[in-house]
């Protein structure tokens, strides 16, 4: 049967504010989808810290962490990380970067991504975000579903948006998207 509305599916049973989760705005064929990520960062009880990544890509996952790690400050030699895409999506796009990011940096510092917060962006091996495409069709759904924030790269292009239906947070960096997304 048709599901009218799959970000809302995705989206059902997400405890707002909790440490770890985060919003990521994908975009899967032409339909743009909002997707629960979740993150657990935890202290390893072994040598080598586990890295364990379900709906999105492993060498992503890895590349994020050693962002975090060198150019934020977030120290995660000694976590064992463990993210997830809720609903067992699959999620190829770079475009989710700044959520996975989000996630995992709000589950080791234990501070919740706000709860009126999406984020788009790709994260480049500098700390720098990266514009995505179809931001405008991403930016609608988002609003859609009752978001009233997005944070997205400052290199983004706006002048193609048409009153934006949410208040756009830009920031050129991923220390800048972290100060803004999390509480």
């Amino acid at each position: 049967s048709e599901v009218p509305n799959p970000s809302e599916v995705f989206l059902a049973e997400r405890l707002p504010n909790a440490s770890g989760s985060s919003i990521a705005v994908t975009i899967e064929g032409t339909r743009p989808l909002l997707v629960e990520i979740q993150a657990l960062a935890s202290t390893t009880s072994f040598g080598n810290p586990r890295r364990t990544a379900n709906g999105v890509d492993m060498n992503r996952l890895l590349l994020i962490i050693a962002v975090l790690t060198k150019r934020v400050g977030i120290r995660m030699g000694d976590q064992d990380v463990f993210v997830n895409v809720i609903g067992g999506l699959q999620i190829d796009e770079p475009a989710t970067d700044l959520a996975v990011a989000a996630a995992i940096a709000s589950s080791f510092k234990n501070r919740p991504v706000a709860a009126d917060v999406a984020l788009v962006g790709e994260v480049g091996l500098s700390g720098e975000l990266r514009a995505v495409g179809h931001l405008e069709t991403r930016l609608k759904e988002a609003a859609k579903l009752g978001f009233k924030r997005c944070v997205l790269p400052a290199s983004s292009q706006l002048k193609q948006l048409k009153s934006p239906p949410l208040q756009l947070v830009q920031a050129r960096s991923l220390v800048e998207a972290l100060d803004t997304a999390l509480i």
